[in-house]
């Protein structure tokens, strides 16, 4: 078929899903091909998926490393979820994947990894391309990348290592070929990528351009496909990663507040960006100081509070574990201190780059002593930014550590964000006490109406003063061992923490504020639960949906709202901790479950469907 009579089909979304060996370079496959969909206006969400190990053994199942994007000319909630296509570039990946792929989807292979090697370590006995169930279950396109590509490169003088390498561009021309997108962008990001080796930019561009070409010449296609632009608030985009969106939120508090922002952490999975991404941002006022451990991490950023700049950490859940005794440090100082856990799986060590809303009850209720403090959770990558940002006010205005709860699925994923203009950006004003409070003298913990403390620069003439783990005199600050000063300590930092609710929006139900169910999601199974219920309500059921951004203090309508519906469901990724929390909360409120811990996000479908059973 010649390539004029290759038909353009319109569609309004799609997913497709990379997968391969973990040095087949899928994640930046995912990655080129987002920021294309981003360039062409689409929105979209992305699921990057890789093992644990650093360097699994080749062609094994347990070193599949996978990217999903779901891109579209609509408003895109979720990564999807089945994928439309799949590109599968050897056995272990097909074998572990095949069972996620739509009925009668695309399953684009590179049969040149076939080999009996690499049947035998992805556990097949026969050549499952072979199939007649598969072949007739999905629209199969057999394609030899890997000879392809050696054909592309001959004569380049790369080894055969180097040129196995170039593989995962064939595939992602193909894809541009596919999916209508101009080839131009990419060459220009390949020479960008590797321009300090142009023998490299030389081989990329040609496998690339080769991938592309096949798609354009070759037989096996006779279809392509064109998703519109989405209509997107106007404005200036860019892609960003929850990650990245949570460092540049922090640098800008740096910059609109004039004050230094301080991270101290220890890397972890799947943090350690957060780490990486702040240290470029040193010209912008922004220190990073990678610590020996979490404690000294966290120890670092509370001492950075201590000294008048703005304190944060990052970590996930076993180093928020390590945190808790250096938390209470924080909450008995009153020093303002942000503390992003970025949840993966547990306990212990678990699964470091599988997702998870592991930590809720740890957030909430995991330090000795009674040490409560703000707990708030971003809902979408493009949402840490707001998120870390009012982390950080909060923290400041009411002198208190505040945990900002992410996990790996916001963290690693990526969605379209639009750059805010100045006057849209939170103000916060920074105040120091530089004068006596009281007689002449300086008294730390003489408060104001909202039971906030002053925070005074050491150094400042005039005002030293103690603060440190052990209890203090509710005025003077000096040591107190007194139980009944204990005792109004305690209760007045509570008290402080509780008045935080004025800063806390009322929630809002999205659908009717009353009716047969309501879904009740917190974090990232924002885009799910929206999903299922816009799905449920298009079908005439009476389904609302309430999120929670705000954990600790709930919003003050939350009872009301709660008590307007017949049932409450609330779905997580664990093992039921929002509806513990709410039916400790909320007497007489029991919401039904809908977990899932399998290190993935939930699938809309799964969701509806469990809802249809309760309605």
């Amino acid at each position: 078929m010649s390539p004029q009579a290759t038909k353009v089909q319109q569609v309004e979304t799609v997913t497709i899903r990379f997968v391969g060996d973990s040095g087949d370079g899928m994640q930046l496959t995912g990655t080129e091909f987002t920021r294309a969909n981003a360039l062409a206006g689409n929105d979209l969400a992305t699921f990057p998926d890789y093992p644990a190990e650093i360097r699994a053994p080749a062609g094994s199942l347990a070193g599949v490393s996978g990217y999903q994007v779901n891109f579209g000319s609509r408003e895109i909630h979720t990564p999807g979820d089945a994928p439309d296509v799949l590109v599968a570039m050897n056995p272990a990946a097909l074998k572990t994947n095949i069972a996620d792929l739509r009925q009668g989807g695309m399953l684009i292979v590179n049969s040149g990894a076939f080999t009996d090697s690499n049947l035998e370590k992805a556990g097949y006995k026969t050549n499952p391309l072979e199939d007649a169930a598969l072949k007739q279950n999905y629209k199969i396109f057999l394609v030899d990348m890997s000879k392809l590509t050696d054909s592309a490169l001959e004569g380049s003088g790369l080894s055969s290592k180097e040129t196995a390498r170039c593989r995962n561009y064939f595939a992602l021309g193909l894809m541009y070929w596919l999916y209508s997108r101009p080839m131009e962008q990419q060459l220009e990001a390949i020479k960008a990528k590797f321009g300090k080796k142009p023998q490299f930019v030389e081989a990329n561009q040609k496998v690339f351009t080769a991938g592309y070409a096949f798609g354009e010449t070759s037989e096996l296609f006779f279809q392509r496909y064109l998703v519109p632009a989405s209509t997107l608030t106007p404005g200036t985009y860019r892609n960003v990663t929850g990650n990245y969106a949570t460092a540049l939120g922090f640098a800008t508090m740096a910059k609109l507040t004039g004050r230094q922002v301080f991270l101290g952490s220890y890397p972890i999975t799947p943090a350690t960006e957060i780490l990486q991404e702040m240290s470029h941002f040193k010209e912008h006022g922004v220190v990073t100081y990678q610590a020996e451990d979490e404690i000294a991490g966290v120890g670092s950023a509370i001492g950075a509070s201590f000294g008048g700049a703005l304190g944060v950490t990052s970590t996930s859940g076993p180093g928020l574990a390590l945190k808790t005794e250096m938390l209470g440090l924080a909450v008995i100082a009153e020093l303002p201190l942000v503390v992003v856990n970025v949840q993966r799986g547990g306990p212990s060590t678990g699964m470091p780059t599988k997702t998870e809303q592991a930590d809720l009850l740890m957030a909430l209720f995991g330090r000795h002593g009674e040490a409560p403090l703000p707990v708030i959770a971003a809902q979408s990558p493009g949402d840490c930014f707001w998120a870390a940002m009012e982390a950080m006010r909060i923290a400041v205005k009411w002198m208190t550590p505040v945990i900002l709860l992410t996990d790996g699925y916001l963290g690693n994923g990526s969605e379209p964000f639009r750059v805010p203009a100045a006057s849209e950006l939170p103000p916060l004003q920074v105040k120091y006490q530089t004068t006596p409070n009281h007689d002449g003298a300086y008294m730390p913990y003489k408060r104001d109406a909202k039971l906030i403390r002053p925070w005074a620069v050491p150094g400042t003439p005039g005002l030293e003063h103690r603060i440190g783990g052990l209890e203090k005199d509710s005025l003077t600050g000096m040591v107190s061992y007194d139980g009944m000063n204990h005792e109004k300590m305690i209760l007045t930092r509570a008290q402080k923490i509780a008045n935080v609710v004025e800063d806390v929006p009322d929630v809002e139900v999205f659908g009717a504020p009353s009716g047969e169910l309501l879904l009740v999601s917190w974090g990232g199974t924002f885009g799910s639960v929206r999903g299922a219920t816009e799905e449920l309500r298009a079908q005439g059921k009476s389904v609302s949906h309430v999120h929670l951004r705000w954990l600790n203090p709930l919003p003050k309508n939350l009872a009301a709202v709660l008590k307007s519906f017949k049932k409450i469901m609330v779905p997580e990724v664990n093992g039921g901790q929002l509806a513990f929390y709410l039916r400790g909360m909320f007497p007489g409120v029991n919401p039904l479950q809908f977990n899932r811990i399998n290190g993935k996000p939930i699938k809309i479908a799964e969701l509806a469907g469990k809802v249809l059973e309760a309605l």
